[in-house]
């Protein structure tokens, strides 16, 4: 028989209809599935002033949108940001397995409307304890909260991005889609912990995926990771962390910064992620902490399974985000991409020695997936042609080059203070002299793929990057 809290949340909704002066909302749920729940929070300073819903869908969903409502209306915001599914549960006096997804689905569309309100209308005092923690629900980014946690006066609050959503890709794939930031949230409730999640679908599909996918029309080899994290992701986490009177944003990645205020590589080299927060400003690197720096990944994990969370051993994600265990080219051609194009492939003479199914398919120093066989040596592309739609290729030593020309330079430091440069993530750092937009190496390299990001070293400072140009 249904608790009388149960019946009192059907039979008389808090805030049913309401859309306060002011306010925010958002929603969660499909109408393919006949659950739908909005929730709208209005935000003054430091506390929700108030919260109404709509829903659709079966006497559960309405009861747990009534109660999620119920609970954060007159609260301070962090307080609010502490209510989850357990807590709608709770409200109504317990909810059967068949209807906690009603308790999700309200737990879902509160928290992305906390977190929007919140980037809008938030104004909390400044606290120099106060750290803002980036949240993916991975084993990197909970230690990096959990250490966060052990400063004296601490007071680390999570946020979680909702980047993309895909119903072709593989949610346990994804670290930014609706089921990774449900798992990220109970993570950080679990640590005690207030959690926003933020919604940038829109900002990165404009600025990450739409460039991703003409540069791959251009014949480039693009690399979102470092525009998402350079103008993007934590640009947004930046200014919620300001809004929420934090001092610092917080994140798993494996770098660190030093006195001079510049990025410097991870002490764990295999790890180190510097390369992919290289188009960082000297401006966030200054709010910026990376408290897993100094620690190798093993440490890490040892961390986590000391703390007991149930990440300590979740794999490492080694897809794209947007991509989450869809292909490529699929991917492309769903989402307005180049198409299948069979075109020639040629050899350094001009010969036609092979066909192939797209030139934006293939990235200068490729080797595997050319498909073509019968040749003395193996062979690698050295250059692609979109418009002419052919693919080069030749042996290795035709990728050799010693200079390299550079567009959208980004640099913290003057031009002759750059010793090394990385040309791909995880490249060993090749001596060099940055002469204007170009590079002349030290030592020859084998394919500088256009489109890539070449960033700029002395010793372990990073002092800026640059895009490879064609």
């Amino acid at each position: 028989m249904p608790d009388e809290r149960f019946e009192e949340h059907l039979s008389h909704p808090h805030g049913r209809g309401l859309r306060p002066a002011g306010s925010h909302d958002a929603a969660a749920g499909a109408v393919a599935c006949g659950d739908v729940v909005r929730i709208s929070v209005a935000i003054e300073g430091d506390r929700v002033t108030a919260a109404g819903f709509d829903a659709e869908g079966c006497g559960a969903t309405i009861a747990a949108a009534s109660a999620a409502v119920a609970l954060v209306e007159g609260v301070p915001l962090l307080d609010a940001a502490r209510v989850g599914v357990d807590d709608v549960a709770d409200a109504l006096g317990g909810l059967s397995l068949g209807k906690r997804h009603a308790a999700d689905l309200a737990a879902d569309a509160l928290a992305r409307a906390l977190g929007t309100a919140a980037r809008s209308d938030a104004a909390l005092a400044p606290n120099a304890g106060r750290t803002l923690v980036a949240m993916s629900g991975g084993v990197d980014s909970a230690v990096a909260a959990i250490l966060c946690a052990h400063d004296a006066g601490a007071e680390p609050i999570a946020v979680t991005l909702e980047l993309w959503r895909d119903l072709h890709n593989d949610a346990e794939k994804s670290c930014c889609s609706a089921s990774a930031v449900r798992g990220a949230r109970a993570l950080a409730h679990r640590m005690g912990m207030a959690h926003l999640t933020l919604d940038l679908r829109d900002e990165f599909r404009a600025g990450v995926v739409d460039p991703w996918i003409a540069d791959h029309a251009a014949g480039l080899t693009p690399n979102p990771c470092v525009r998402c994290n350079g103008s993007i992701r934590l640009d947004a986490m930046l200014e919620l962390a300001g809004r929420l009177g934090a001092a610092n944003l917080a994140t798993g990645h494996y770098a660190r910064v030093g006195a001079d205020g510049l990025l410097r590589t991870a002490a764990d080299g295999a790890k180190d992620q510097s390369y992919m927060l290289a188009a960082l400003s000297r401006a966030s690197i200054a709010r910026m902490r990376f408290p897993l720096g100094e620690l190798t990944k093993p440490q890490v994990r040892e961390l986590a399974e000391r703390e007991g969370l149930p990440v300590a051993r979740r794999p490492d994600s080694q897809d794209l985000c947007f991509l989450a265990g869809t292909g490529r080219e699929a991917f492309l051609a769903r989402h307005g991409g180049p198409r299948e194009r069979p075109g020639r492939i040629l050899d350094g003479a001009g010969r036609t020695v092979g066909r192939h199914r797209g030139a934006h398919g293939f990235t200068v120093g490729q080797r595997r997936g050319v498909g073509v066989g019968g040749a003395a040596e193996p062979l690698y592309v050295t250059g692609t042609d979109v418009a002419a739609n052919t693919v080069t290729v030749g042996p290795r030593d035709a990728l050799r080059t010693s200079h390299v020309r550079l567009t959208d330079m980004r640099l913290h430091v003057p031009a002759e203070e750059v010793a090394q440069v990385r040309l791909r993530y995880h490249a060993r750092p090749v001596a060099c002299a940055l002469r204007g937009g170009e590079l002349d190496l030290g030592e020859p390299v084998f394919g500088a793929a256009p489109g890539q990001t070449a960033v700029f070293l002395r010793g372990d400072r990073v002092l800026g990057c640059a895009t490879i140009a064609p």
